[in-house]
């Protein structure tokens, strides 16, 4: 579907388990499966292209895929084999960088690319850190950009302070120190999400966290294999959690969510908007998981400026909340959302403002005044997040969306389950 129109129906209720699968975490599961020497059983698996790609990949290293109704058995091979051919990401920038970081030791050559959006964005904040511990990493503009090709080597064990706060770049180290002969310690500014440092505790791996500090010892045998069921995605949940926000007298029930600290921060200025925000934990096997209950209120604009590493997915859905807002919002500190799937700052505000609203940029960020959105035809620039962010704001007025075949990349059922809220076509 190359494009959608969004335009309101009514107020609603709306219950759902259906919200799709954690994103984050399914990549981990294809990846981190190939660090046991037994079978993982992975259970609500993403069935979205950038996680196939990743479970493609997988198997081109030899693991076996077998699926047992919502279960995936990944078997891994007895040894990784170098694969004959490319390995393509798509369009996920977790896959292409955790991926530089596993395979920087493997004996191989290794190619990773990407499709036309991913190939511009940039991988020098993995590939020099990996490059100072012994990986062999070369990509076009000296390894800033795909495709990017890795010849396995011996790494050594590393202490690093990372300037940015992001979880790929700090995956990727830690996925190259478990083969570091050693100890390793990685820091970063502010604490990024947290899903490898738990998944691989869990998978027996001798890793500590304080802080924003992580300490690794190097591993010496096969991990424990996961048994793990993905819990639903809480950024892909949000445009929901919006919607209700911004639609009077309405409510949503997200059922079976991840409630990890780290990923429920969006929520969490949504409530200090003045939403109604509720989380109800069920379980806490690997992480946090239960539902999200919004509810509609007036919201009031606000300025979002710590822990943003922990929102930087949800920032173009909160802008269409600040778009609805009495009163600024501002965000600062975000310019990270410039090498995204699309420059996001730019992306929201030009979108924005054919919206109708006044909206100034920064390069860290931009502001909103909120107001009355006006129907537009706004382009998604090939960005998922864009693209379901402005669907959303149709429940408003009608909402003419361009390029919307992206959004198939993470949530392949998004349409349908707006199609019981709103009218899509």
């Amino acid at each position: 579907m190359s494009q959608i129109k969004v335009s309101p129906k009514k107020e609603f209720v709306f219950q759902t388990d259906e919200i799709a699968s954690d994103k984050s975490i399914s990549h981990r599961c294809a990846i981190f499966s190939l660090l046991s020497d037994k079978p993982s059983h992975v259970r609500n698996f993403l069935n979205a292209e950038d996680t196939l790609c990743t479970l493609s990949i997988a198997q081109s290293l030899g693991a076996k895929v077998e699926k047992k109704g919502d279960t995936l058995i990944i078997t891994p091979p007895l040894e990784l084999k170098e694969p004959a051919s490319i390995l393509d990401c798509g369009n996920s920038g977790t896959a292409i960088r955790l991926l530089m970081g596993f395979l920087s030791s493997l004996d191989g050559f290794y190619v990773l690319h990407g499709d036309k959006y991913l190939v511009s964005r940039p991988m020098k904040r993995v590939a020099n850190p990996l490059r100072k511990i012994g990986a062999i990493i070369d990509g076009r503009s000296d390894g800033e950009l795909a495709p990017i090709s890795i010849r396995g080597a011996h790494l050594k064990p590393f202490h690093y302070d990372s300037p940015i706060a992001s979880a790929q770049v700090k995956s990727a180290l830690i996925l190259a120190g478990l083969r570091a002969k050693g100890t390793s310690t990685l820091s970063e500014p502010t604490l990024s999400r947290d899903h490898t440092e738990k998944m691989l505790r869990g998978m027996g791996v001798d890793i500590k966290s304080d802080g924003c500090k992580v300490t690794l010892n190097s591993i010496n045998k096969p991990l424990k294999p996961l048994d793990i069921t993905v819990p639903n995605d809480p950024s892909s949940g949000f445009f929901f959690a919006v919607a209700a926000a911004i639609t009077p007298n309405s409510k949503v029930i997200l059922k079976n969510m991840l409630l990890n600290p780290t990923r429920i921060e969006a929520y969490e200025v949504l409530k200090r908007m003045g939403a109604k925000v509720e989380f109800i934990e069920k379980e806490s096997t690997y992480d946090s998981v239960g539902d999200i209950v919004v509810e509609y209120a007036p919201l009031t604009g606000v300025t979002v400026k710590d822990n943003i590493a922990w929102l930087i997915d949800e920032l173009p859905a909160l802008s269409i909340a600040f778009a609805t807002a009495t009163g600024k919002s501002v965000v600062k500190n975000a310019k990270e959302l410039r090498v995204k799937e699309s420059d996001r700052i730019s992306s929201v505000v030009e979108n924005l403002k054919k919206c109708g609203l006044h909206v100034e940029e920064f390069e860290d960020g931009y502001e909103v005044t909120g107001g009355e959105l006006q129907s537009a035809t706004v382009d998604s620039y090939g960005d998922h997040r864009v693209a379901m962010s402005f669907a959303i704001a149709g429940l408003k007025v009608p909402m003419n969306i361009t390029d919307t075949e992206c959004i198939q990349t993470s949530f392949p059922n998004f349409i349908e389950l707006l199609s019981q809220i709103g009218n899509v076509k």
